[in-house]
């Protein structure tokens, strides 16, 4: 007889795009199911309801209040997570939380200890360091064949400035920007291939047009334990596409058309109505939405990456990872994308039900967060800067 799995039942923070991206993998997992949701929008809530016959509320505190709900998924903008989180926690209720974690280290530090202090799992996630073909490299890493990691180049260049935003979006002291939104990514997947702490931290970022003011890229470079280096670079002001670099798959593991080049700016300059309300299409609860889309034929990725190991390089794809060795070029592929997200379900079913303390725990995001910030003061204060007391990191 087959063994029946516990569900969890998860209620979510936030019914907005970061909910919507999450939602095909949170209908399809066996292992969890929607039971509640707080958002401040009724035709939301509404929404909710009607689909999943779950119950909605207008207050954050009345989801912690619920009792059926175990998991607590906080999707909400990035400055309400701190104090999200640790009511949650404070309620009794396990977490998966967006990135970024926080907006500061002491928020990170309050949410992890609120974790701990009430006995419950805390998961910063989803991030591509989730990624399957991310997971592939760390195994082909662990396995020695290859030697030791010397240096990581990674890589991606996005339209992300001139996609539909709210004003706190775009502005740094509410979390916006391509540091927050995007870098937290970027050293996550860094992170896990090189299987260290980051030591220190050299950046510049770039705010570089006057109708769009905005953290809108970056290049930073890092330093990890046992001599290795990292070198990042984002951009998202629209013009080259990293895509291309990747055989034209995007970034949620669809193709997409070259064709579709300056589609953000168009579509910004074109407007009509206001940016928020554009934005507002994208959101969970609008005519627009469609939950029955196919899932994508290969995985999540986040733009290009290269890790050189002593005897080969790795190149990471949507599909899988291709080893360019001393003789040869060899394709590991990555198991068939089923699933989006799916691992990220996984790592807090475990965490949640057989106690496994989870690689993107509290402390896991707050070395992430402590390194994004650590972009951002570089930048402004044109030094290198040393992290201590947060860069643990666990391969």
């Amino acid at each position: 007889m087959p063994v029946i799995e516990e569900v969890l039942r998860v209620g979510v923070s936030g019914l907005g795009r970061g909910f919507m991206l999450m939602l095909p993998t949170l209908i399809a997992h066996p292992r969890v199911s929607l039971v509640a949701a707080a958002d401040p929008r009724p035709e939301a809530r509404a929404r909710f309801a009607t689909q999943f016959g779950g119950r909605s509320y207008e207050a954050f505190r009345s989801l912690c209040d619920d009792r059926d709900v175990e998991v607590i998924y906080v999707a909400s903008p990035h400055q309400f997570h701190a104090e999200q989180v640790i009511a949650a926690a404070g309620a009794g209720k396990h977490v998966l939380v967006e990135k970024p974690m926080a907006l500061s280290i002491a928020d990170c530090e309050r949410m992890t200890a609120a974790a701990r202090a009430a006995g419950v799992r805390l998961i910063v996630g989803p991030s591509h360091g989730f990624d399957a073909p991310v997971s592939l490299a760390r195994r082909l890493i662990d396995s020695g064949d290859y030697g030791a990691v010397r240096m990581i180049t990674a890589l991606n260049f996005t339209d992300f400035v001139y996609r539909p935003r709210r004003p706190e979006e775009l502005d740094g002291s509410c979390g916006g920007g391509v540091v927050f939104s995007q870098a937290a990514h970027q050293i996550d997947v860094v992170r896990r291939l090189a299987g260290g702490r980051i030591r220190t931290v050299r950046a510049q970022v770039g705010d570089w047009d006057a109708a769009r003011r905005t953290e809108g890229a970056y290049t930073a470079f890092l330093t990890f334990d046992q001599g290795i280096v990292a070198s990042l670079t984002y951009s998202g002001y629209g013009f080259f596409d990293s895509d291309e670099l990747c055989e034209w798959i995007g970034e949620t593991g669809y193709p997409k058309s070259p064709q579709t080049y300056g589609e953000a700016r168009r579509r910004l300059a074109a407007l009509t109505e206001s940016e928020a309300a554009l934005k507002e299409t994208r959101t969970y609860g609008r005519a627009s939405f469609e939950p029955e889309a196919p899932p994508p034929p290969f995985h999540e990725h986040f733009g290009f990456v290269v890790v050189s190991c002593e005897r080969a390089d790795l190149r990471l794809l949507p599909h899988g990872v291709t080893v360019h060795g001393e003789r040869e070029r060899t394709l590991f592929p990555a198991p068939p994308s089923t699933l989006p997200r799916g691992a990220v379900i996984d790592a807090l079913y475990e965490a949640v039900v057989n106690d496994l303390r989870p690689l993107h725990d509290g402390e896991w995001g707050t070395a992430t967060m402590a390194a994004c910030l650590a972009i951002r003061q570089s930048s402004a204060e044109g030094r290198e800067i040393a992290l201590g007391g947060t860069e643990g990191a666990r391969p």
